[in-house]
């Protein structure tokens, strides 16, 4: 329900302001190829963080899958470079299990500490192996891997054209999206940005979605790993062999990392590069907490992330300025919903908790007033949106999100606590 009253806003939006890239297919299929890589890494600190153990070393697990799979896509093939990179990942995620649930190292220190050692350890390989020899000759550098082979796409075929034992379909979805129409061209654009030119890496990233959530939440491993963040003593009473499934989810957890850094190198660039993660393993750090430690809201959080990214690729100012409209009829809705749930918190007898309860609703509201206003006067003063802005528009809207977010928010109970077998008091 609410992402189609979303989606009827944005159509809007993009009626008023003429900005048809709010919605295009190009926009949406690069959304979606800028997305999977956060979402990837924000799977990793789900698993890792429904045991109980931080993991802020997303980064550095993420950078150390581009070395890896790089290393060995360039020589083998992309889905060799695929599977060394979920190596190189777990790696990194069985040395913070070791830091972390063995040593009791503090787990922000140990996430650091990987987040380090991945890029200074990647940086000094490439410069070693990739800078000399065939290499080298191949087109590799101290800070570039030599070009990886990409990894083939699928486009299905009538929805979005294609070719079927050499018949070349009609492109329906295009044929919709190009007479911009209110809504049905919306959605028929993004629909065909969800058909076209898909990655099948990308299509099997997706799949890890719902095959988390099945394991995670339907399966006894699953909910092993669960008890373990909660209450990891309860488990070990139970029969839990508690640092066995930390281990497992951490290890997992950088698999999953790792594999976001072998998508960069195959599918989004066919080649590593330093510095390439851009920080995509802190913004899936923080989508997984937008999320709140479900995959589904993680999920979401990343194509939020993925779909602001893709207007300073796609659209530029202009795109993000029609934006500015639709964040402001956003806010105006959030100030509406915030007085009323003031309103609605008016007890009989009122306490000191409901007094603060109602305050920070009020203000809550207010300020989403004073914002909305702001942005509208943005929007009617200015045609476009400055390039340094634009390009700010991604790590701003994870500021915001998080800001907003944080209200709902329940982490596992026993996140980030040491354990040690039998000390239970």
């Amino acid at each position: 329900m609410l992402a189609s009253v979303l989606l009827v806003l944005l159509s809007l939006v993009r009626v008023v302001t003429g900005a048809d890239d709010v919605t295009s297919s190009g926009t949406v299929s690069a959304a979606l190829r800028l997305a999977v890589p956060i979402f990837l890494a924000g799977l990793g600190g789900l698993w890792s963080e429904r045991s109980g153990i931080i993991n802020i070393g997303l980064e550095g697990m993420m950078i150390l899958g581009t070395w890896t799979g790089a290393w060995a896509g360039y020589q083998w093939g992309p889905w060799i470079g695929v599977l060394a990179g979920i190596v190189g990942g777990a790696l990194g995620g069985l040395l913070h299990a070791v830091a972390t649930v063995s040593f009791g190292v503090d787990h922000i220190v140990s996430g650091v500490a990987i987040n380090i050692l991945g890029l200074g350890l990647t940086q000094f390989l490439a410069g070693l192996i990739f800078n000399t020899g065939e290499a080298k000759a191949l087109g590799g550098g101290p800070r570039q891997s030599p070009p990886v082979e990409p990894i083939g796409t699928l486009t299905f075929p009538v929805l979005s054209g294609g070719e079927v034992f050499g018949w070349k379909s009609p492109d329906a979805l295009g044929s919709l999206e190009r007479h911009h129409w209110f809504l049905v061209s919306d959605v028929a654009g993004i629909l065909r940005g969800l058909t076209t030119g898909m990655s099948l890496l990308t299509l099997l990233a997706l799949l890890l979605i719902p095959l988390s959530f099945f394991v995670l939440w339907r399966t006894a491993f699953g909910l092993r790993i669960r008890s373990c963040g909660e209450d990891p003593y309860a488990a070990e009473s139970l029969g839990v062999h508690v640092y066995r499934m930390k281990y497992a989810a951490v290890t997992i957890s950088g698999a999953l990392s790792g594999l976001g850094g072998a998508f960069l190198v195959t599918v989004a660039s066919p080649v590593y590069q330093d510095g390439q993660t851009g920080g995509r393993g802190f913004i899936g750090l923080a989508a997984m907490i937008f999320g709140n430690w479900r995959p589904g809201g993680m999920a979401t959080g990343s194509l939020l992330f993925g779909y602001t990214d893709a207007m300073n690729v796609r659209g530029g100012g202009e795109a993000v300025h029609a934006l500015l409209l639709f964040v402001t009829v956003i806010l105006v809705a959030v100030a509406v919903w915030q007085f009323l749930r003031g309103n609605r918190m008016r007890p009989q007898v009122v306490t000191d908790l409901d007094r603060r309860q109602i305050r920070n609703a009020y203000l809550g509201g207010a300020l989403a007033v004073l914002a909305a206003a702001g942005l509208f006067v943005w929007f009617m003063a200015a045609e476009t949106v400055p390039g340094e802005l634009v390009s700010f528009t991604p790590h701003l809207t994870t500021l915001l999100v998080l800001a907003l977010a944080s209200q709902r928010l329940r982490m596992p109970a026993a996140n980030g606590q040491l354990y040690r077998r039998g000390e239970a008091s």
